[in-house]
C-alpha cells in the first residue's frame, strides 16, 4: 500500500522567483494593518478596556435589536454602550463604562449590569442571562501593558534563539517575519472589530510558536544545505531548501486545520475569537516562513560561504608545514 504524498518529492517551486512583489505585499500589510490598528483602534473586550459586561441570548429571536439596545441602554446615563453580536445573530454583549466612584463601592458595577439585565427583560421578555463580568479601568490598563510586554519578549526571546542556534542574520529575519505575522493579526481584528481580549494575546503567543517552529525547520535545511552546496547560487539553496521541507509544512498546517475548522464552525461563541486568531495566523506564519524568512537572508547578506569554518593563523602555518599551500 503506497503512502499518501500531497507533496511529491520532486516538487521544484521557485519561490524567490517572486520574493520582491511578495516582500513589497508584505510591507503593504503591515502599514496597512498598524494604520488600521492607530485609526480604528481595537475592539477590547472588558479584559482591556474595563467595564461592565453583559453577555444576553434573545432565544426567541433570529437576531437580536442591536441598535434598538444600544439606544436603550445608552438612556441609563453611564456613558455610551458597545453593545455587538457574541458569536452568534441572537447572542450579544454589552459593555457599560463604569463611573470612576463605582470602582470603589463593592457590589455598584454588578449592580448596574443587574440595571442593564432588568431594563432589557422588561423590554424582551423571554432573554437569557449568560453572563454579568466586572473589569477596573485600573486592572484593564495593567493587563494591556503585561499583554504587550509579553508579546515584546516573546519575539526578542525567540530571535536571540535563533541568533545564538545560527548567525544574527537568521535572527533578524525570524523577528522580521514575527512582527509581520502579530501586524497582521492585529490588523484583522482592528478592520473587522473583533473583540481583542486575554484570549487573543493566548493566540498570538500560539501563533508565534508554530511561526518559529515553521521557521527553524526551514532555517535548519537552509544550514544543512549552505554546508553542502557551497557553488550553488544563495536563490537557488533557499528554493532547494524550501520545496525540501514542503511537505512537512503542508503536513503540519492541514493537521492543525482539521481540528481548528470545527470549533471554528461549530465551536462555543466564547471561543470564536481565539479560534479565528489561531486559524488566521496558521496561513500568515506559513506564507511569512517561505517568502519573507528565507529571502531575507539575501538582503541581510548570508552567502555560500556563512557556514564553512575560517582558517586561523594555526591552520595555515600547518598547511605550509605538509607543503599543501
Amino acid at each position: 500500500m503506497k503512502l499518501l504524498k500531497l507533496v511529491p518529492a520532486d516538487t521544484n517551486i521557485k519561490f524567490l522567483k517572486l520574493r520582491i512583489p511578495f516582500f513589497i505585499l508584505s510591507i503593504v500589510l503591515i502599514v496597512g494593518s498598524w494604520a488600521a490598528v492607530l485609526t480604528q483602534g481595537l475592539n477590547y473586550g472588558v479584559d482591556f478596556a474595563g467595564g461592565q459586561e453583559v453577555r444576553l441570548t434573545f432565544e426567541q429571536r433570529e437576531e437580536a435589536p442591536v441598535g434598538e439596545l444600544r439606544q436603550l441602554v445608552g438612556g441609563l446615563g453611564y456613558g455610551t454602550p458597545v453593545v455587538q453580536e457574541f458569536g452568534a445573530p441572537n447572542i450579544v454583549s454589552i459593555r457599560v463604562p463604569l463611573p470612576e466612584e463605582v470602582e470603589e463601592t463593592p457590589g455598584a458595577a454588578t449592580e448596574i449590569g443587574n440595571q442593564v439585565i432588568s431594563m432589557i427583560n422588561e423590554e424582551y421578555p423571554g432573554v437569557r442571562t449568560d453572563g454579568n463580568e466586572t473589569v477596573s479601568g485600573k486592572v484593564a490598563g495593567e493587563f494591556r501593558q503585561d499583554a504587550v510586554l509579553a508579546l515584546a519578549l516573546a519575539m526578542l526571546g525567540v530571535a536571540m534563539y535563533i541568533w545564538i542556534r545560527f548567525e544574527w542574520q537568521f535572527g533578524a529575519g525570524a523577528l522580521f517575519a514575527l512582527f509581520h505575522d502579530v501586524s497582521v493579526t492585529l490588523g484583522i481584528f482592528a478592520i473587522f472589530q473583533l473583540e481583542f481580549s486575554l484570549q487573543i494575546i493566548a493566540a498570538i503567543l500560539a501563533i508565534i510558536g508554530y511561526s518559529l517552529n515553521d521557521t527553524i525547520v526551514v532555517y535548519d535545511r537552509i544550514r544543512e544545505n549552505l554546508k553542502k552546496y557551497r557553488k550553488m547560487p544563495l536563490p537557488e539553496l533557499l528554493d532547494l531548501s524550501v520545496n525540501e521541507t514542503l511537505a512537512r509544512t503542508v503536513m503540519t498546517s492541514l493537521t492543525l486545520l482539521v481540528a481548528l475548522l470545527p470549533l471554528l464552525l461549530f465551536g462555543p461563541a466564547s471561543l470564536f475569537g481565539l479560534v479565528l486568531a489561531i486559524t488566521a495566523g496558521l496561513f500568515i506564519g506559513t506564507y511569512s516562513s517561505v517568502y519573507l524568512a528565507a529571502p531575507m537572508l539575501i538582503w541581510l547578506g548570508v552567502t555560500s560561504d556563512s557556514f564553512v569554518p575560517k582558517e586561523t593563523e594555526a591552520d595555515l602555518q600547518e598547511k605550509k608545514a605538509r607543503g599543501q599551500v
